[in-house]
């Protein structure tokens, strides 16, 4: 079988593109292959913000390959350096990801997607957690659906695993935004240029005060960081490119962030 993962590099931004016919279904292997290409994007000083897509139109990703489940591979599997698809339990990825969605979004195909910072919207997408009918746990997304949406609105998509399409997703915030098919790669691209033009630091610290806190009062938060507590945020605060950016505001002018 051919390479199931295929990365491309435009400058500071790597696209990763899941291509596994027919469905973009992901199993162990290719799990582990996805693993191993966000921790490279995630050491490499040069690369500042990745895409995540899929080939094809019809299928982001199916999710967990159930054709491989039942010839054994079970739930609990090695999946690799970053968990299921890479991305969900990856540590210290501190650089933003994006997901460019070009097609239905499956069970772990949509968790993949909810791992992801930034989600665009093909207008064709649909989404759905149908693992209901399987008799497994969305383990991921029945932790992280009820803290982004309203708990109502999780458990309707938990409980019946129905489908519902790009403009439902954007409506309970689940998606940035939804863009015509033809026009998704290049919105995605400009955002990821964007980003990539940004203080990468400030990113760093962005994401790493967001997953330490997550489970703390706002007044424990506060402490945290107000004590050192963050290293990133320590690292943003000791780097020249915090004094690059006030003097460059002081000069009216762009800054030229290093990511030191």
């Amino acid at each position: 079988m051919a390479n199931p993962i295929n990365t491309r590099r435009n400058g500071a931004v790597l696209e990763v593109i899941l291509d596994r016919p027919r469905a973009n279904a992901i199993d162990a292997a290719t799990s582990q292959i996805m693993g191993d290409v966000f921790a490279a994007f995630r050491d490499d000083p040069d690369l500042r913000v990745a895409i995540l897509t899929a080939a094809g139109e019809r299928f982001f990703s199916a999710g967990w390959d159930l054709k491989v489940a039942a010839e054994g591979e079970a739930p609990d599997t090695d999946y690799g350096v970053g968990g299921f698809g890479g991305l969900q339990e990856l540590p210290g990825l501190n650089k933003p990801v994006i997901a460019a969605v070009n097609g239905m979004a499956v069970g772990g195909g949509f968790e993949l997607a909810l791992s992801c910072d930034l989600i665009y919207a093909a207008e064709h997408a649909r989404f759905a957690l149908p693992e209901i009918n399987v008799g497994v746990l969305a383990d991921a997304a029945t932790i992280k659906l009820p803290r982004r949406i309203p708990y109502h609105v999780a458990m309707d998509m938990l409980l019946t695993g129905r489908w519902f399409d790009a403009e439902e997703a954007a409506r309970w915030g689940l998606v940035n935004e939804v863009l015509p098919a033809g026009q998704l790669m290049d919105r995605v691209r400009e955002t990821a240029q964007l980003l990539a033009d940004g203080p990468p630091l400030v990113f760093a610290a962005i994401k790493e005060t967001i997953r330490m806190t997550e489970n703390l009062t706002e007044r424990e938060a506060l402490r945290l960081v107000n004590n050192q507590g963050i290293p990133a945020v320590n690292t943003l605060n000791a780097s020249e490119d915090l004094q690059e950016g006030t003097r460059a505001f002081a000069e009216k002018r762009k800054p030229v962030w290093k990511g030191r």
